[in-house]
């Protein structure tokens, strides 16, 4: 029988994953201390060579001409320093409530495992969210930072190739892999001034488009490589449609690889009905729709084998992907206990919830049904129908509140020859959609009790 040693490692991803936990710091926190020590050096520097220019010019230069030159240089020096002083006020800042190592910006490796651990003890979930360019990544950040918690930046096949570009050559998977990469980049580059921690992820990745996850892959050992982190947090394989054993076959083999750069897997099972994202599964028969604990425990035991291994698994209890009013979807959530119940009796651990599940298709659940699978271990739930409807509606609001303003270029209510250019800016409507899909997800955050966390 396993120790309870098992149990802690079991309750994060796997036995060896526990173990290094304790014997050296993670990666992204070694990473981020010598950026703040880059910093606060570039500062002393900028500031030295400011000050002997400024010597420089003031004793060289007669006149007023030199003085001013000087004194410019003297206000480049003071906003340089400035904005060295914001950043590593941002890259310092610590949460009272979450673990110690996870801190704002794109959490990975070690810091995602204690984050997702630390979601599964308190029982909330965190939003997975698709999104599809800046203007719905930034709406998920500023809902996180409304609400005070974590949030799942979460990029699909399609919407990776809708961010490079529909026009862009996509031989060979090339749009999708240059999008999502982009997109990743751009979370990289402001996640840290929302103040919040973010899960950078990919969605639903069936055997046909293998060629852009290994894309993916290649991006992050090559940012590893330079940075001790990869580019992403986590990846999700959905083989679910391939006999059981060959899923798991394919998802031993992929995480051996992603462990090398502490990337964490999110496998699933069983099958999420409807349609998503060219993801169809509207005809399948009922019976894969619910997933049995004999075939998670397969998944969790063959995964659990992997050195630095880290995983969630998406199992099915009858969720299905679309829109659908709320009771018009038969979940049953009860499977996720008895599954837990399960593995932890094949275990023999004190951890009542080894497992971290994940839940795909909720439109339609109820709220009951929702925070009862969050008692079983569930840490995130997709949220994609509610928030893209939210963006649309904000920017048709925008629309009808100024209609008039938004017939020609010239000419409104106000008079033949007053412009209307403020009015149709791109920007004007889009920010009405981001207020909008914001304001949805800080509901769908209270309802998973992903409110006041950090």
């Amino acid at each position: 029988m396993p120790s309870k040693g098992c149990a802690v490692a079991l309750a994060g991803v796997g036995a060896y994953a526990a173990a290094q936990a304790f014997v050296a710091p993670a990666a992204p926190q070694v990473q981020e201390q010598r950026q703040v020590r880059q910093l606060r050096q570039q500062a002393t520097t900028s500031a030295t060579s400011s000050t002997s220019s400024t010597t420089a010019l003031a004793l060289g230069v007669a006149g007023i001409a030199g003085v001013a030159a000087a004194a410019q240089a003297g206000k480049r020096t003071e906003r340089r320093c400035q904005v060295v002083r914001q950043a590593t006020a941002v890259a310092e800042k610590t949460f009272t409530k979450m673990p110690a190592s996870v801190k704002p910006g794109v959490v990975t490796g070690q810091a995602l495992v204690d984050l997702l651990n630390y979601a599964k003890e308190n029982e909330f979930a965190i939003p997975g969210v698709n999104v599809v360019a800046t203007g719905s990544i930034n709406a998920c950040m500023e809902a996180a930072k409304k609400a005070g918690g974590p949030i799942m930046v979460t990029f699909s096949r399609g919407g990776g190739q809708f961010i490079a570009g529909k026009a862009a050559d996509n031989t060979d998977d090339a749009a999708c892999i240059a999008g999502t990469v982009a997109g990743a980049l751009h979370v990289r580059q402001v996640a840290k001034l929302y103040g919040v921690p973010v899960i950078l992820h990919t969605d639903h990745c069936q055997k046909a488009w293998l060629p852009w996850f290994d894309g993916l892959m290649e991006a992050n050992e090559e940012y590893f490589e330079k940075n001790g982190e990869p580019l992403f947090s986590s990846h999700m394989l959905d083989l679910s449609e391939e006999p059981l054993e060959e899923n798991i076959a394919i998802c031993k083999k992929y995480l051996e690889r992603m462990s090398k750069v502490d990337l964490l897997l999110e496998m699933e099972l069983g099958v999420t009905g409807g349609e998503e994202d060219g993801v169809d599964n509207t005809d399948v028969d009922s019976s894969r729709l619910y997933t049995q604990p004999e075939e998670v425990w397969q998944v969790y035991e063959t995964l659990s084998s992997v050195p630095n291994g880290k995983f969630t698994v998406a199992a099915a209890f009858g969720n299905v992907h679309g829109v659908y009013a709320p009771g018009n979807v038969s979940l049953k959530p009860v499977i996720l206990h008895n599954t837990q119940k399960f593995i932890k009796e094949k275990l023999g651990c004190d951890s009542d919830k080894p497992v971290s599940f994940v839940f795909h298709g909720g439109s339609g659940s109820s709220l009951e049904d929702i925070r009862y699978a969050i008692e079983a271990g569930v840490i995130k739930m997709n949220i994609d129908t509610d928030t893209q409807w939210a963006f649309w509606d904000g920017m048709n609001d925008y629309q009808k509140k100024n209609k008039d303003y938004l017939q020609a270029q010239i000419g409104n209510p106000e008079g033949p020859e007053k412009p209307n250019k403020k009015y149709y800016d791109p920007r004007m409507s889009l920010r009405a959609g981001e207020e909008s899909m914001a304001d949805r997800l800080v509901k769908c955050m209270e309802d998973l009790k992903c409110v006041d966390r950090l």
